[in-house]
């Protein structure tokens, strides 16, 4: 269980060519460039949201 304002480590491992273009802008909103790529997020509402519409395409390390 994630809490709010705790650090989240993300790491891109699907890509999102051939998906709906939405998902790959939530992944630049993450922050998150390419496959393998990692970012550290502060956990709140929208940050959660986001990490729930593209969870297939990413890892929290």
């Amino acid at each position: 269980m994630i809490k709010q304002g705790e650090k989240i480590k993300v790491k891109q491992i699907g890509s999102p060519i051939r998906r709906c273009k939405k998902q790959s802008l939530h992944l630049k909103s993450l922050g998150l460039r390419g496959i393998g790529s990692e970012r550290e997020v502060v956990a709140n509402n929208s940050v959660l949201g986001l990490i729930e519409k593209v969870r297939h395409l990413i890892k929290i390390v």
